[in-house]
């Protein structure tokens, strides 16, 4: 819980712009301990102003908060682009941006956050790829993403939007399609096909295939004139026998 004393300007609508005076006199409770920074937010480990009502861009002057552990402005009004610079705050455990109305992609200095173990970006109108590597490796959650959906890329469920890369993915995609489909009864013909082609012009191989049916023909003649005949004797055997 922090309070600034002169830190936020009203504005007329109702809500309070976070843009003001940085160096006013700050009392911060934590862990039960009330610490007191006068005219620099520089030892700030803690900032949350989550659900205040607050309006406007995230200020640049926040990144230079570098003893932060963790940022909550979730809950509020927020507009804009999320700074590109937010990977200065290499110490940060925590970030919460969710319910707000920012907007664009997820900048790729965020990965740089190696200590970072809670994540929010829930709710915004942010796109583009998530960025991946380092510590947003472990933080596969989904819900962390979700409400914005522009954004694509794990651990999301959707496809990576990046023009090109997305336009050759789908062409190949239907043509290994075409092709499973236009292959199965080519397959079928050629094979036969290749059989009697092999046949019709190579006289060896067809001289010894129709040599195998014919042999195999007379073996079965054979056998089935031998079995006639001795069904024939056993029958004209018990015929005059009896």
């Amino acid at each position: 819980m922090i309070t600034l004393d002169r830190g936020y300007i009203f504005d007329p609508s109702g809500y309070y712009n976070i843009r003001g005076n940085y160096e006013e006199n700050i009392l911060d409770s934590m862990k039960g301990r009330e610490l007191e920074y006068t005219k620099t937010l520089k030892f700030l480990v803690s900032m949350d102003l989550s659900n205040n009502g607050i309006v406007g861009e995230i200020p640049e002057e926040l990144m230079d908060l570098f003893g932060l552990l963790s940022l909550n402005l979730s809950g509020n009004h927020l507009k804009g682009r999320i700074p590109n610079n937010i990977g200065q705050l290499r110490k940060l455990e925590s970030l919460d941006l969710s319910r707000n109305k920012l907007f664009g992609p997820i900048p790729l200095s965020l990965s740089s956050l190696s200590y970072l173990r809670h994540l929010n970006m829930s709710f915004n109108s942010l796109s583009g790829r998530i960025p991946t590597g380092n510590q947003l490796q472990t933080l596969d959650d989904s819900s962390i993403y979700i409400g914005n959906d522009g954004l694509c890329g794990a651990p999301l469920n959707s496809y990576i939007d990046d023009g090109d890369h997305k336009h050759e993915s789908k062409v190949a995609d239907e043509t290994d399609f075409l092709w499973f489909y236009t292959g199965i009864g080519p397959s079928f013909l050629f094979g036969f096909l290749g059989v009697y082609g092999t046949l019709n012009f190579k006289k060896s191989w067809r001289y010894a295939y129709f040599q195998f049916i014919e042999n195999n023909y007379n073996w079965i003649s054979i056998n089935i004139a031998i079995k006639f005949a001795q069904l024939r004797r056993k029958f004209n055997k018990g015929k005059f026998g009896g």
